[in-house]
């Protein structure tokens, strides 16, 4: 794609890696086929090749962003599907979070909206603020139905029945390994995770522990900022980050790291950019070292080998989360380790499309969220499971929603199958009393 950026403008770095990445598009349309809102809304300004005119447009001209270019930018689920399916290799995450950026910084939108959005930005990365907005959602449930907004419809959905207790293994700490120790790692404990489903990390510590590693939960550590950096909030998302990078490297430089162990890819993806997303600050060294030791757990486990299990008699259809299969190119060893531990696997039709969730965007798209989720649903029901494994906490909570047998986390499946306790949603279902 020609591109007609002046030098001056070249000089912005954002500006320049859009330009880089514009320019190895070729128009060709084959993300058209994989892109989730296209196949929802059959508009061609809501794929990606359409998204990357309007970006195009919009950032050459060096105008401020339209309501006409938002709405379609904010429709994107950021599943990074089209990048798995480009053969430019056009790295269209990086443009999009480009123009997200420039979004937030020059387009007021409807007072309405800004609440909203603000109102997610305050309480999704913080578990405790979270903790306590999930508790007044559980009693504002009951008058969902009186609700006017589709969105805060959506946000009262959101609320479980029950809502865990923080867990002490959140708490800054260290676990001894309880084999021969192998390695020592840092776990990102997340911050959406800890509110909603505290067994994801407990049965992590348990698994890594017993394959030998030192489990450290460094102190200082927090959100990784991805909600926020989708948004387009980069000052909020960067300062969520940066503590992380100083927390990791205090904790490496102190007693070493071996990896940065994430059990919530959405996570991940993200955590692997930062060496990207701070390459002109100051702490882009530092960024670039967390970014390199960034592990999601399956990976972890595949090196360390996870020992084989006799047949469970259990039938498990896998859910591929697009941050893990698109953003960090990770699709079979999740399957192979599932295996290996005794359990049948299998996979629904159309694996790479999204199921709704994408971060905060089932809050603030329901209406589309809502159909790729019941799209979703259907295809893993034909596989007729007994359970649905995924590796992200906005997969789990979305797809249980909807279906009629349990999902859970894939570490917590693997860290039964080798010793641990029986994941409780497989006793109770997927909102646990």
């Amino acid at each position: 794609m020609q591109t007609t950026f002046t030098d001056e403008q070249l000089q912005d770095p954002g500006v320049a890696r859009s330009n880089e990445i514009l320019r190895a598009c070729v128009h060709c349309g084959f993300c058209t086929a994989t892109c989730p809102t296209y196949q929802v809304l059959g508009d061609e300004l809501d794929s990606p090749r359409g998204r990357i005119y309007l970006i195009k447009d919009m950032l050459e001209a060096g105008r401020p962003a339209d309501a006409r270019t938002v709405k379609h930018i904010d429709r994107c689920l950021g599943c990074l599907a089209c990048m798995t399916t480009c053969p430019s290799g056009v790295h269209y995450m990086h443009l999009v979070d480009h123009a997200r950026d420039h979004i937030e910084k020059t387009y007021r939108r409807p007072l309405f909206e800004r609440l909203l959005r603000w109102t997610v930005a305050q309480l999704l990365p913080y578990p405790a603020r979270f903790r306590a907005a999930l508790r007044l959602a559980q009693l504002g449930r009951p008058f969902a139905g009186l609700v006017p907004d589709a969105r805060l419809k959506a946000m009262l959905a959101l609320a479980p029945h029950h809502v865990p207790k923080p867990s002490p293994n959140d708490r800054p700490q260290v676990f001894e390994a309880t084999g021969p120790k192998r390695m020592r790692v840092a776990l990102l404990t997340g911050c959406a995770q800890r509110a909603l489903d505290t067994d994801i990390n407990d049965a992590t510590i348990r698994l890594l522990r017993r394959m030998g590693c030192e489990v450290v939960i460094p102190k200082g550590m927090g959100c990784c900022g991805a909600l926020t950096h989708h948004m387009g909030r980069a000052e909020q998302s960067h300062g969520l980050a940066a503590t992380n990078i100083r927390a990791w490297m205090a904790e490496k430089r102190a007693r070493g790291l071996d990896a940065i162990v994430i059990n919530t890819s959405g996570c991940g993806t993200t955590i692997k950019d930062y060496g990207h997303i701070f390459r002109n600050d100051p702490l882009a060294a530092e960024a670039a070292e967390v970014s390199a030791l960034a592990l999601d757990v399956t990976e972890l486990l595949e090196r360390l080998g996870l020992p084989e299990g006799a047949p469970k008699g259990l039938r498990v259809a896998y859910h591929s989360a697009c941050s893990l299969q698109h953003g960090q190119r990770i699709r079979q060893a999740p399957k192979e380790l599932l295996a290996r531990a005794g359990f049948e696997v299998t996979e629904p039709a159309d694996p790479h499309l999204c199921c709704g969730s994408a971060g905060t965007y089932n809050l603030l798209h329901p209406e589309i969220s809502a159909e790729l989720k019941a799209r979703k649903v259907a295809t893993l029901e034909a596989r007729k499971p007994d359970v649905v494994s995924a590796g992200n906490i906005g997969c789990i909570m979305q797809i249980g929603s909807g279906m009629g047998v349990p999902v859970v986390h894939t570490v917590e499946l693997l860290d039964w199958a080798t010793g641990g306790p029986k994941p409780r949603r497989l006793e109770l279902g997927n909102d646990p009393p």
